[in-house]
């Protein structure tokens, strides 16, 4: 089936259309996704295998360049600063390929230039690497979220 997210010519459109990507390929891999409710939360979701949750901020790009691919990878205000989330996953749409890139190494940047030819590129390594989502938590994550309710008479006895 011919890829036909490359006809969507409206950017916001055609990274909601990723965004639905993202979701059905983490789907197919086991995992639980989780989208944040409204516009404010600095990722597009929180994935979750086995208890344990790491955030993802999605990005996708089809501009060519020099042999390769340049993806965006920073907010409306600029790079994106300190830990907002754990990984990128930056989706090729001409090559229907996903790079699952760890978030320390695209901090600050404005653009990364993926090269899905290139066995020896800096994100060969992340390419397809789903399992990056299942490893679980890493020093400063988030391991289990736990939550309750409590009528107003038992929060006021705990204070």
């Amino acid at each position: 089936m011919k890829n036909l997210g490359a006809r969507i010519k409206h950017p916001k459109l055609r990274g909601e259309w990723a965004e639905l990507r993202f979701m059905v390929r983490a789907a197919e891999q086991g995992l639980n996704v989780s989208k944040p409710w409204g516009e404010t939360a600095h990722y597009d979701f929180a994935v979750e295998e086995g208890g344990h949750f790491v955030r993802v901020q999605v990005k996708s790009t089809m501009f060519k360049d020099r042999g390769g691919y340049s993806c965006t990878v920073r907010g409306c205000r600029g790079p994106y600063v300190g830990d907002v989330f754990d990984f990128v996953a930056a989706y090729l749409i001409l090559e229907d390929l996903w790079y699952i890139i760890p978030a320390e190494l695209i901090r600050g940047q404005g653009s990364v230039a993926i090269y899905p030819q290139l066995k020896k590129s800096k994100y060969a390594p992340y390419k397809e690497a789903w399992d990056l989502l299942k490893m679980g938590p890493r020093e400063g994550m988030v391991d289990v979220i736990h939550g309750c309710v409590a009528s107003p008479a038992e929060a006021a006895m705990w204070g």
